[in-house]
């Protein structure tokens, strides 16, 4: 069993960064005030108060508007479309902040009227030689993607910041864009990691290659500094190790097993926006099969086709599913009420280790092209107090997902599209 000192300072700050889903308060930063920058997650609730709704963006603001003079801010995101932020980035690039953003090129051409990239363009330039600077992929392709395999995107959501008020290399990985629905109708986490120079440097390195968009050299590729891994995507269709890094981590679960003379099972949680790769979807029943307490909160699979992971799900005996893809307001112009996070929670016996509590978050949703085709970043946390923090987020987005069990609907099969912003 691992030691409660080596976990325990990690969830320090949960009073300063988290929303108690629980007691239902927001627990976030004043905006006239920093806190301390310490490890652990941050969780918004789109059917809370505006500050419950935004607290991983005020968590980011906070972190743009402390960065001094000197240090950089990098950052990799899809869809940018909040001019608050992006003024508040202008203002840091004209105290002397170098700033370099990389978007997808959709982050302009799916809302050619927003003024948020116009604010970016205007304060850091686009000439990606310089040290500061606002880039895009290339139109329909990841920066990384190799263009044979078709369509792709950069589903990037981190940030990187060298120095904030005590703390240096910090790594944020979320799962929230920056628009109007992540923050009001849509569940997402994210995760602060400070002070730890290899996976900021890995990251760093990563954010580089995406600049670079040199998709031919391009290698997928994870770097480990316990108690966090980083894994980058996209895993080329013709690695040279080919394989589904989430299927991989789950032949690592021992679903039943004995300890101190009782008779355990692993309980795996998956809170998941898109879930349509079938070895996935497979591998989650099995492991129910196997004896696993399986417990899965969707916002879209897909069905009928040569995937079907909804019927594959569904199956007699599967995992425990709930759907939350909600038209709250019927109105079809707007966004449904969706869990967006991706994260993964596993407890039990894991890589041969009993009382494991480990879990997996970022932009990675279990999809074909999360894994082969999409930039994507994904972070491992073997943190017991962070696990259990994502339990309870967990346990919040379960109560209030609908259709919930009756997830029978076009929408959870994925036969009408979710878009994500």
């Amino acid at each position: 069993m691992r030691s409660a000192s080596r976990h325990g300072s990690s969830r320090l700050a949960a009073a300063l960064f988290s929303v108690s889903l629980v007691a239902g308060l927001q627990l976030g930063l004043a905006d006239s005030a920093s806190a301390a920058v310490t490890a652990g997650p941050v969780f918004n609730k789109p059917t809370g108060t505006v500050a419950e709704q935004q607290a991983i963006r005020t968590q980011l603001l906070d972190y743009i508007n402390q960065s001094p003079s000197g240090s950089s801010i990098k950052a990799s995101v899809y869809h940018f479309w909040d001019t608050e932020l992006a003024q508040a980035i202008a203002d840091a690039r004209a105290r002397g902040v170098d700033i370099q953003l990389m978007l997808d090129e959709s982050d302009v051409s799916d809302n050619v009227d927003d003024p948020t990239y116009p604010i970016l363009t205007a304060a850091l330039g686009t000439d990606l030689t310089k040290s500061s600077f606002v880039g895009l992929c290339p139109v329909n392709k990841s920066c990384l993607g190799e263009p044979s395999q078709g369509a792709s995107i950069n589903h990037n959501k981190f940030w990187l910041f060298s120095q904030l008020d005590g703390a240096y290399d910090v790594v944020v990985q979320t799962s929230s864009n920056l628009t109007p629905s992540s923050y009001s109708r849509f569940w997402n986490d994210a995760y602060v990691l400070p002070n730890n120079v290899t996976i900021y440097t890995a990251y760093s390195n990563y954010f580089g290659k995406l600049v670079g968009q040199d998709w031919a050299n391009w290698q997928y590729s994870s770097t480990t500094s316990s108690p966090y891994k980083a894994y980058f995507f996209p895993r080329p269709a013709d690695d040279p190790s080919p394989g589904d890094t989430i299927t991989g981590v789950l032949d690592n679960v021992t679903c039943t097993y004995t300890e101190n003379g009782t008779t355990k099972h692993t309980k795996v949680r998956v809170g998941m926006f898109k879930l349509t790769r079938l070895p996935v979807a497979q591998k989650l029943v099995a492991l129910k099969t196997a004896g696993c307490t399986v417990d899965i909160v969707y916002s879209q699979t897909d069905s009928g086709s040569s995937s079907g992971t909804w019927e594959t799900l569904h199956a007699s005996g599967g995992p425990t599913l709930r759907c939350y893809n909600w038209d709250d307001d019927n109105d079809p112009a707007t966004a449904s009420r969706i869990i967006h996070s991706k994260y993964l929670l596993i407890e039990g016996k894991y890589d041969g280790a009993t009382g494991q509590k480990v879990l997996w978050t970022g932009s990675h949703n279990y999809t074909g092209p999360a894994l082969t085709k999409n930039d994507e970043a994904l972070l491992k946390v073997d943190v017991d107090a962070d696990h259990d923090a994502y339990v309870t987020d967990f346990n919040a987005v379960k109560a209030a997902a609908v259709p919930g069990t009756a997830d029978n609907t076009n929408a959870c099969k994925g036969i009408i599209s979710t878009p994500e912003t």
